[in-house]
């Protein structure tokens, strides 16, 4: 019976199994996207979402923590740079999982795992202000339309006034 065993063991042995989910999430953070089975992608989303939540805590134990998962220091710094600070506001879910079909050798299910925030097709963009409607029928106003003396009317008016 298998009970409490809810890990996906991807038909390796465990030693096979990090030195792969640690390489897929190196390259998750560093590409922000990967194409991948879809049973290699939900092992890898339990594996690097808790790593991504450490990332928002930037302290020493926490760096040599993920280090200890992901064995490169560039996809910690850079995970601990860009990706946490990206992420701050957001709660958990910091992966989407995207099925694109069957692959044609041995029709196994693909699908590509990427970071939510990197995917500007599903990101809203409410930073950028809209621009200003405008009719194209109206007279512009009285006020828009009077012009500000400049230094030549004034001294003008200054002399007309003297004499």
């Amino acid at each position: 019976m298998r009970h409490n065993n809810k890990i996906n063991k991807l038909s390796r042995t465990s030693s096979h199994r990090k030195a792969m989910l640690s390489n897929m999430a190196t390259s998750l953070i560093l590409k922000k996207r990967i194409t991948t089975t879809v049973a290699k992608a939900k092992a890898l989303r339990s594996y690097v979402e808790p790593l991504i939540t450490k990332g928002k805590n930037d302290t020493t134990h926490s760096r040599r923590t993920v280090f200890s998962y992901l064995k490169d220091k560039y996809a910690v710094s850079e995970l601990f740079r860009e990706v946490a600070v990206k992420v701050a506001d957001r709660p958990g879910g910091y992966t989407r999982i995207l099925k694109t079909g069957n692959r044609f050798g041995d029709n196994a299910e693909m699908c590509i795992i990427e970071l939510v925030d990197y995917n500007t097709t599903y990101v809203k963009e409410s930073a950028k202000p809209a621009a200003k409607k405008t009719r194209r029928g109206s007279k512009p106003k009285k006020a828009e339309t009077a012009e500000p003396k400049n230094e030549e009317t004034q001294q003008e008016s200054t002399e007309e006034k003297a004499e």
